[in-house]
């Protein structure tokens, strides 16, 4: 079943469901209190989970919806917010480079971003040590693609979740698209990627500046609030009038083990990160259409079996195949997300902030 909001008639339940699967929260096509300013802009978010690999889900199922409508997916959206690997696909959109492209990447260089000798079993001892990987053959592959462009050069406006260890708070990349913006846009796009899916465990932390970044799925993995929020205090968003399409990278049919309600360390140490995810997604979709109206998020994503796809291991033909099948599924109804006319974005560049030309 797949988690996308389809609105129901007037008179729905609008009581929390216990759905059986993937349905999340209420389905009716309730409105944020107070009459939206139809006056006000339209403001559209497109929000990418973080997942490593499991991007080609998303890559895939964004190739599709393009091929579906006969456009760029980039052409549709004030803001695009990714986390991780959603945060490179962002990166990747906001620079010029289709899903398409994108898809080949994580489909060619698989094995070079997370070499199949980190995944050994006799590394074990090492990992408990040292991060499974090292960043250089992701570094390589993003350097292939981005080269030495800058966050500034984004024709999109962008917002990519990380996190920072030495000063302990979140860490947020933004373009300029706000005069108080005034420093992410010289940081290479490579060191932003690097910084947003240096997952814990996996991959080293990444340095920028002063600043020790971490993967941002330790706060924002669905990272649906993130554009929320920026719609609201950057972009001058007003309630009723920003919709949000937020794409996953699939989600393990899980059922919690009952050794769970009374174990320790030993009984949580596989579960307890995914159930804090899993809470941290259900939660950002939850507010988010609390704040905004049921019907505007809208979430795509795919329930799959547990351990068939993992953050550095997947079945890529599999997750293309999933991909193709929820994004036909949900093509008919996203038809109006792909026929909005963002605001025109004109970065603010440069030592006096003024608009580039």
């Amino acid at each position: 079943m797949t988690e996308i909001r389809i609105a129901k008639p007037e008179n729905a339940d609008d009581q929390p469901q216990a759905a059986s699967g993937y349905v999340i929260g209420v389905e009716s096509d309730s409105t944020p209190a107070g009459s939206p300013d139809r006056s006000a802009p339209l403001l559209q978010v497109l929000a990418l989970d973080g997942g490593g690999l499991r991007g080609i889900f998303t890559a895939a199922t964004l190739a599709a919806w393009e091929e579906d409508f006969r456009t760029s997916i980039a052409d549709h959206f004030d803001l695009i917010v990714g986390t991780s690997t959603g945060g490179i696909i962002a990166l990747a959109l906001g620079l010029g480079v289709p899903p398409t492209e994108v898809l080949s990447i994580y489909l060619e260089h698989g094995d070079r971003i997370f070499p199949r000798a980190g995944r050994a079993r006799h590394g074990l001892l090492r990992r408990l040590r040292w991060p499974r990987y090292n960043a250089a053959g992701l570094r390589a592959v993003l350097q292939d693609r981005f080269r030495d462009r800058l966050l500034g050069a984004s024709r999109v406006r962008l917002a990519i979740p990380s996190y920072d260890l030495a000063a302990d708070h979140v860490h947020l990349f933004r373009t300029p698209h706000h005069r108080d913006l005034r420093r992410d846009w010289r940081v290479a796009a490579v060191d932003v990627a690097l910084a947003t899916a240096a997952a814990p465990a996996f991959l080293p932390t990444h340095r920028v500046e002063a600043h020790r970044l971490i993967d941002g799925g330790v706060w924002a993995n669905n990272p649906t609030l993130v554009g929320v929020a920026e719609c609201f205090d950057r972009l001058g968003g007003e309630r009723g009038r920003i919709r949000v399409l937020n794409v996953g990278t699939t989600n393990e049919v899980r059922e919690r083990r009952t050794t769970l309600d009374n174990g320790g360390l030993f009984a949580w140490r596989s579960d307890g990160l995914k159930v804090m995810l899993r809470g941290q997604s259900l939660a950002a979709t939850n507010h988010a259409q609390l704040i905004l109206g049921r019907s505007n998020v809208v979430r795509v994503d795919a329930p799959t079996p547990v351990g068939l796809h993992k953050l550095d291991s997947v079945t890529a033909p599999d997750l293309i195949g999933r991909a193709l099948a929820e994004s036909r599924t949900c093509s008919p109804a996203l038809a109006d997300f792909f026929q909005h006319s963002p605001s025109p974005y004109t970065p603010f560049h440069g030592k006096e902030l003024t608009h580039a030309q």
